[in-house]
């Protein structure tokens, strides 16, 4: 009896499940430890502008974020939605509340509470230095997430292995980036993610999660048309392909509901979801997913051949009916017309003939080639692969990953500033590319010994087939390996190199190799605080309006807000005028010192001078700027010249008295003439004059910023 006991013990199976757990233990740990690598990497590769620099927000944008998440923080969330901010768009002031998307300034004062709750002592300023590289970790575990869910674990690791030091995503999202692109990106994100399991089970659970994740990136980011437009796309794709179903009904339907509920609770998007041109396609779409819903239960209902003539009659009426409100309520002004922004995405050169203060912002230029190739090296070759392993095997998910890829990168094209939407889906494709190339050719690595046979011949030839099989694989494996090894350190040193030098603290290479700084533009904003009343008026292009009141705090006319085109354009005319024609617009305009920006003594080539033919496009895009005329800005050859051959109409302006005030008495080179301006490579064309209604009241150490005061009117009489 114990003998037979012993036949049949179980030990032998038990033993096997326990060392096959085991195995599955540790993968699984391995697998944590990779993503949380990833995630750390991302966080670190991030730091370089802290390590070069102290803790500075970059850019201009950041700094109305800042300021504005700082009064959050002080004063409550209460007087912050209510903030009248007076310091901005003289004499109109703005409506903080109810003109900005709220979400990075709640997530940063949220988290700067918890820490304080935590004693955990630190300064606003640092939370929202380092909020975008702690977003950016969750990107990276949110990317695993995704690209599990559309593929396999292994693609999720890749990806988010890509995700994390990936150029396009770095250039927003590095140390002091406070830019709602920080946060809406890992928003994005989190929607398609949700959104994906949404639509593989079908629950209401998983909808509403994504309703709630869709409310969040519409709280941080305008960019969320992008997202409430791509999943109604997604949900045709569906019932074009004859896979829409019940999951999908569901999903869609809640996430709809709830988060169109959501997303008008958001003072800056009112009813824009039910009233904006941007939004009708998921509105649309809605629709359609009633009707489809609608039809499949009369079909359970009645005969096919009375069901025929139902459908029939259903289908035109429903599509005449629509068409009729649509126009109606468009020619009413129910329904309003598609912003500038929107159609200058459809039609590269709608903006750049019809809105030239859109077309002025750099971010809004086509993206070049190079550019693609400089924010993503060689993600733009992994991607095509990426696309056609999806396409191999269509399902739900690998239909949406699809769309998101090929819309994704013509928006990018379109336009520098969505490189950042493209980054995700490009690491995304790319890690289902690498992670299926290798799975597929390591597998021959380590091939397995050659079974025995009877005949020898047939031993020799499988041996020879699996030793070249051996021989591609290794061969593949090592270019894949060293392609990967370049995007890093192509990544690294673009991170360290392009995106990490704040653009208010300036650096160069001097002739031995030393690191030369520019704090121009800080030392000008202390002097303005420290040396002109607080009522101060400083008129300045548009660019440098949110630095200015963030650091100098004083007020300006025009700011980044970049909303009314005709302020804007009455601050180019001003610029691009005679001194006595400039003079009365800053009169009428109250201002009291004008700030400028010039690079011709130190190389800084964005400076004003180069900016100026976008001002005068602006300045004469309005009525009381007819008198400005693009043409007479050129020399007679056709060119923009600064030089002696430049415009009478542009070396008399006032822009040009301010850059090259005292200029000319100015040697910038070694065997180059006084007045010689390293940006535009050429002596200026004139060099002996006098300011008549303005007086230089500072310039900084390296002329880069110019600040002059403007005199009062003269006594009657002198």
């Amino acid at each position: 009896m114990c003998r037979e006991k012993l036949k049949v013990d179980p030990t032998p199976v038990t033993v096997k499940e326990k060392l096959k757990v085991n195995m599955e233990k540790q993968e699984y740990l391995v697998k944590l430890t990779i993503l949380l690598l990833a995630a750390i990497l991302s966080f670190s590769t991030r730091l370089f502008s802290v390590l070069r620099f102290e803790s500075v927000i970059h850019e201009f944008d950041p700094y109305f974020n800042y300021r504005t998440t700082r009064y959050l923080a002080e004063q409550g969330f209460y007087s912050f939605h209510n903030w009248f901010d007076d310091r901005a768009w003289y004499p109109l002031g703005r409506i903080i509340g109810g003109t900005i998307y709220p979400g990075l300034m709640i997530t940063s004062a949220a988290l700067y509470r918890i820490m304080w709750l935590l004693n955990v002592t630190i300064d606003i300023r640092n939370v929202c230095v380092f909020l975008a590289p702690l977003f950016s970790s969750f990107t990276t575990i949110v990317t695993y997430l995704l690209t599990k869910e559309i593929h396999s674990t292994g693609a999720g690791l890749v990806a988010a292995a890509m995700i994390s030091i990936v150029p396009g995503y770095i250039s927003r999202s590095v140390a002091g980036s406070y830019d709602n692109e920080g946060i809406a990106i890992f928003c994005m994100l989190l929607t398609y993610y949700l959104w994906i399991k949404a639509v593989k089970t079908g629950a209401i659970f998983w909808s509403i999660m994504s309703a709630l994740a869709y409310f969040y990136m519409v709280s941080s980011w305008g960019g969320y048309v992008f997202l409430i437009n791509l999943i109604p796309i997604h949900v045709l794709a569906l019932m074009a392909t004859g896979r829409f179903s019940h999951r999908i009904y569901v999903a869609y339907s809640i996430l709809y509901c709830i988060g169109t509920i959501l997303s008008m609770q958001i003072s800056f998007v009112g009813f824009q979801p039910i009233q904006s041109s941007e939004h009708m396609l998921a509105l649309g779409v809605f629709g359609l997913c009633q009707i489809n819903a609608f039809v499949d239960y009369v079909r359970s209902r009645m005969s096919k051949d009375h069901f025929e003539i139902l459908f029939k009659t259903l289908v035109s009426t429903v599509f005449i009916i629509s068409v009729a409100i649509s126009i109606v309520l468009t020619i009413t002004g129910k329904i309003s017309p598609w912003t500038g922004r929107f159609y200058s995405l459809l039609d590269p050169s709608y903006a750049k003939n019809h809105i030239p203060i859109i077309a002025s912002v750099s971010e809004h230029q086509p993206t070049s080639w190079s550019s693609f190739y400089f924010d993503l090296q060689i993600l733009v070759f992994l991607f095509p692969a990426g696309l056609y392993f999806c396409f191999s095997k269509l399902s739900d998910a690998n239909i949406f990953i699809i769309l998101y890829g090929v819309t994704s990168i013509y928006f990018a094209g379109v336009m520098v500033r969505l490189m950042l939407v493209l980054a995700p889906v490009m690491c995304v494709l790319s890690g289902i590319a690498i992670s299926h190339l290798l799975s597929k050719y390591i597998k021959n690595v380590d091939s397995p010994s050659s079974k025995v046979v009877e005949s020898k011949r047939s031993h020799r030839k499988l041996e020879q087939q699996t030793s070249i099989k051996r021989e591609v694989a290794i061969g593949f494996v090592a270019i894949v390996t060293v392609m990967l090894i370049t995007y890093t350190f192509h990544c690294t040193w673009v991170a360290s190199e392009a995106y990490s030098s704040p653009s208010i603290v300036l650096s160069a290479r001097s002739h031995d190799g030393g690191r030369i700084i520019f704090d121009d533009f800080r030392e000008a904003y202390y002097w303005l605080k420290m040396n002109t009343p607080e009522d101060a008026r400083v008129m300045s292009w548009w660019d440098y309006g949110y630095q200015i009141t963030a650091m100098a705090n004083r007020t300006i006319l025009v700011d980044n807000n970049t909303w009314n085109n005709t302020h804007i354009s009455r601050v180019g005319q001003a610029m691009a005028s005679s001194e006595e024609k400039a003079y009365e617009i800053m009169r009428e305009l109250d201002v009291d010192y004008v700030l400028v920006i010039f690079g011709g003594l130190t190389g800084y080539s964005s400076d004003d001078i180069n900016k100026f033919l976008w001002m005068v496009r602006i300045g004469g895009s309005t009525d009381r700027g007819a008198h400005i005329n693009e043409r007479n800005y050129y020399a007679p050859n056709g060119e923009f010249r600064v030089d002696k051959e430049g415009s009478p109409t542009l070396l008399n302006c006032l822009m040009y008295k301010m850059c090259y005030y005292r200029f000319g008495q100015v040697y910038t080179e070694g065997g180059k003439p006084p007045g010689y301006d390293r940006v535009r490579a050429a002596e200026i064309g004139n060099k002996d004059f006098e300011l008549d209604v303005l007086e230089e009241a500072y310039t900084t150490e390296h002329w880069l910023v110019r600040i002059y005061k403007v005199k009062d009117l003269r006594n009657r009489g002198v």
